[in-house]
Order: C-alpha cells, then sequence, then structure tokens
C-alpha cells in the first residue's frame, strides 16, 4: 500500500529517537549510574517503529525484555522512561520496575515482562477482553525467537487461533536467543511456519526495512479487527550488543555482526528519504534532534527522586 512520505520521516525521526535512547542506557550502565540489567535493542529499531505505527492510539501492545524500542515507539515518554531505569520516583512505574517491567495502561502499553514468553497469554487475554467490550481494538505482542520455544507460545496462539482473538503475535527473531543461534533450536525455517499449525497466517520479513514491517503488520491487525482472528508476523533482525549489558560473552562471531551492522535500519530509511530530495533538511535534522531530546530526559531523570525505603512494600501483591 502506498505510504506517505511524510510518515517515513516521522518513523525515521522515532527510530532515531529509539537509537539515542539505547546508546544512552548502554553508556549508563557503562558509567555505574543504573542498577540491575537492560536488554538494548540497537539494530531493530525497524521493527518497533514499523510494528506500532501500524496500530491505532487505542490499540494495546504487550512488551518483553527487550521492550525499550516497543515503548518509545507506541509513544511514551524518554524522560519518564528514563527515570523508571534509574529507579527514579518521576518513572512510569515509580522506579518499582526498572528497564524490563515499563507500562503505561493509559497509552495502551500492557507491560514489558523479564519472563521470556510470559507476554503472549497475557496479550490473547487482553484481546478477549476487547472483544467482549466491542471497542475494536487490537493487540499486539513482541516476542523473541527464544520465546517461540517455550510452551507459552504454543498455548497462547492455540487459544488465540481458536477463540479468534484480535491479536497479532510479533516475533523479533534477531537470531539469538542469548548466545543459542536460532538455526540450532528450531527444525523449521522459519518461526512464521509454525503459524499453519494453529489455522492462522504467518509470514517472514525483513525486520530491517521499516516498510516492509508496517504494510505486514497493517494488513495482520487490519485482518485481526475485523474479526477474522490472529496472525504470526516474522521480523527477521539483529541486534548489535550483547544481549544484555550484564551478559559477561558474546559468542557471536565479528563477522556476521559487522555484515549486519551494514544493514542498519536507520542508515537504509534515511537513504531512502534522501533520494527523494524533498526531506532531506528533515534527515539531516533528526539525529541531533534525538539526541537533544535524550539529553533533556537524562536530565529529566538525575532530578528525579529516589524512591525513600518505606514505600519498600507498596504496589506487592500477597
Amino acid at each position: 500500500m502506498p505510504v506517505a512520505e511524510s510518515l517515513l520521516v516521522q518513523m525515521y525521526e522515532r527510530m532515531c529517537l529509539i537509537r539515542a535512547f539505547e546508546e544512552a542506557v548502554a553508556d549508563l550502565y557503562r558509567r555505574g549510574k543504573a542498577r540491575g540489567s537492560a536488554h538494548t535493542c540497537i539494530g531493530q529499531e525497524a521493527v518497533a517503529v514499523g510494528a506500532c505505527f501500524a496500530l491505532r492510539t487505542d490499540d494495546y501492545i504487550v512488551s518483553n525484555h527487550r521492550g525499550h524500542g516497543h515503548c518509545l515507539a507506541k509513544g511514551m515518554d524518554p524522560g519518564r522512561m528514563m527515570a523508571e531505569i534509574m529507579a527514579k520516583t518521576t518513572g512510569y512505574c515509580r522506579g518499582n520496575g526498572g528497564s524490563m517491567h515499563i507500562a503505561d495502561v493509559q497509552l495502551g502499553v500492557l507491560g514489558a515482562n523479564g519472563i521470556v514468553g510470559a507476554g503472549l497469554p497475557i496479550a490473547v487475554g487482553a484481546a478477549l477482553a476487547a472483544r467482549l467490550r466491542g471497542t475494536q481494538q487490537v493487540v499486539l505482542c513482541f516476542f523473541g525467537d527464544g520465546a517461540a520455544n517455550t510452551g507459552s507460545f504454543h498455548e497462547a496462539a492455540n487459544l488465540a487461533s481458536t477463540t479468534k482473538a484480535p491479536v497479532v503475535f510479533l516475533c523479533e527473531n534477531n537470531l539469538y536467543a542469548i548466545n543459542t543461534p536460532f538455526r540450532s533450536s528450531l527444525a523449521v525455517e522459519n518461526v512464521s511456519d509454525r503459524a499453519a499449525a494453529y489455522g492462522m497466517p504467518g509470514l517472514a520479513v525483513d525486520g530491517n526495512d521499516v516498510l516492509a514491517v508496517f504494510e505486514a503488520v497493517g494488513e495482520a491487525v487490519a485482518r485481526a479487527r475485523r474479526g477474522a482472528g490472529p496472525a504470526l508476523v516474522e521480523c527477521k533482525t539483529y541486534r548489535w550488543l550483547k544481549h544484555s549489558v550484564m551478559t559477561p560473552l558474546d559468542t557471536r562471531p565479528a563477522a556476521e555482526i559487522e555484515e549486519w551492522q551494514a544493514r542498519d535500519p536507520v542508515v537504509r530509511l534515511g537513504a531512502t528519504l534522501r533520494q527523494s530530495g524533498e526531506w532531506a533538511e528533515e534527515v539531516l535534522a533528526a539525529e541531533p534532534k534525538a539526541r537533544s531530546a535524550i539529553a533533556a530526559a537524562l536530565a529529566f531523570a538525575a532530578a528525579g527522586a529516589e524512591p525513600e525505603a518505606a514505600r519498600a512494600y507498596e504496589d506487592i501483591y500477597a
């Protein structure tokens, strides 16, 4: 389907924002300014942006442990996100969630999740609830290739298919579950090949092509919204950095990393926009604009208050 170049400019700006945010997060951990762990999505920006731009504002997303890009693509504020990562009370979850548990229900972000595959059944439940309310909302569920081998994936896919839940399963296949190669853990060519077993469409696309992601997810979302049930979209992509800031070893071949870095999705979209000639100024301004926004986000987070010890038992379910 034709896509206005002005929308591609917005996508490019959001991808630049995600890249700058993740670079800043990695630097925070290097300098000991944040605790716990974080999983950056540098190299995967096109998946988050292409997918979330295919949604309505009131649609939901369910994220995973590598979820900063999903949250920013859906429209969350980078300052409050950075404050959450730095465990400040000005964060989205008042500093209680940290990197892997950022949520904003009002914006339709039902939460990231530190448990591999745990978001899948949550997404199906939210989709069924939306259908009962008659709101025509769709739930987009992000998960990785590692989560495709968990029981929750199969249970969620089966329940969604048998109930025709308005959910789109989006597998970000970055080829590794920590350091386990995708090819050594899956007997079929694609994660999306498994969709046939559950009677739903399955499609694999280039996850470094934001327009390909946008179109594939857009079609799946439209299908779910009209009541035809779930679909599985697999986006082939690659993370540039180690599994997490706390992962001690990265066993991936250096040549492979360099090969995928040469396919930089941000550079790719920028080049496409520059070819038209009309958007050169916006493309040049996008990266400085993003870095300025992240500098402001860091300042906001740094100025936030630390949680008081007396609040340690708040928001806990017994």
